[in-house]
C-alpha cells in the first residue's frame, strides 16, 4: 500500500510547489507592471494611491497628504523645521526602463541657505534614487535631484552629509516659479555612470522628501506621479 502511495504523494506535493512557484510569480509580476504605455508605475498620486510609500524621519515630521491640486491629485508636503521623507523599496531594471519621470512644484523658496555646508542641507523639494550596498552600507549610493534655493540649475555637488555617496543635482533653482508645475526626465542610468562612473542595471529604492531641519525653515511642494518608462 504504501509502494503505491508513495508516486501519488511525490505528485501532488510537486503540484503543490508548482502552484506555489506560480503565485509567487504572478504577485511579482502584478506588483512591477510595465503597462501599454510602456510606464511602471512608482507614485501613482493621482489615483489617490500610497500603497507601498513607508515614512522615515530624521528630524521631526514633514506632513504628507494627499490633495487635488488644479483639478488632480497631488502629494502635497508641508515642512515647519523638519526633516522626514517618503520611500519607496522597488528593484528597477535600468536596462529596460532607465528614465525616471514626475511633476513638482513648490509654495515658497528656501533662499540663502549654503546647499553645500550641513547647515544648509534643506531643500523645497527632493526625489532620489537609492541603490542599496547591503550588509556593506558603506557602499550605499544615492543621486538626489533637488529644487534648490541658492545653487545654479544644473550644478551637482556631494551631500554635505554623506560625501560622494550620494550626489545632489539642482534641477530646479530660484528662477523656477513658484505654484507652477514643473515636469522632469532623468536617465538614471546614464546619470549613476556619469557622477559615480559605474554602469548600474538596477536600482532599489525611490523616495521623496521636503525638508527644513537644519535650516529651521518652512517650506510647502506637491509631488505629481512617478514612474520608470523605456524611453
Amino acid at each position: 500500500m504504501i509502494i503505491l502511495l508513495y508516486p501519488a504523494y511525490i505528485s501532488a506535493r510537486l503540484t503543490l510547489v508548482m502552484h506555489k512557484l506560480l503565485l509567487c510569480l504572478a504577485i511579482l509580476l502584478s506588483h512591477h507592471p510595465v503597462n501599454a504605455d510602456n510606464k511602471l508605475p512608482i507614485g501613482e498620486f493621482s489615483q489617490n494611491r500610497l500603497e507601498g510609500w513607508k515614512h522615515k524621519s530624521f528630524k521631526g515630521e514633514t506632513q504628507y497628504r494627499l490633495q487635488t491640486l488644479d483639478g488632480v491629485t497631488a502629494l502635497v508636503a508641508d515642512s515647519h523645521a523638519a526633516g522626514s521623507g517618503l520611500f519607496k523599496e522597488q528593484r528597477i531594471d535600468l536596462t529596460q526602463t532607465p528614465f525616471l519621470n514626475w511633476s513638482w512644484r513648490i509654495g515658497n523658496r528656501l533662499s540663502g541657505l549654503n546647499e553645500q555646508s550641513k547647515a544648509g542641507d534643506d531643500y523645497a523639494a527632493r526625489v532620489y534614487v537609492v541603490v542599496k550596498g547591503g550588509l556593506a552600507f558603506w557602499q550605499t549610493k544615492a543621486i538626489n535631484y533637488v529644487w534648490a534655493g541658492n545653487s545654479k540649475k544644473d550644478s551637482v555637488w556631494p551631500n554635505a552629509f554623506a560625501g560622494d555617496h550620494a550626489m545632489m543635482m539642482a534641477l530646479r533653482d530660484q528662477e523656477a516659479p513658484l505654484n507652477v508645475w514643473e515636469h522632469e526626465k532623468r536617465n538614471i542610468r546614464a546619470d549613476f555612470k556619469q557622477f559615480f562612473g559605474e554602469d548600474l542595471s538596477a536600482i532599489d529604492a525611490v523616495a521623496i522628501m521636503t525638508d527644513t531641519d537644519n535650516s529651521g525653515g518652512q517650506v510647502s511642494a506637491a509631488y505629481g506621479d512617478i514612474w520608470f518608462s523605456k524611453d
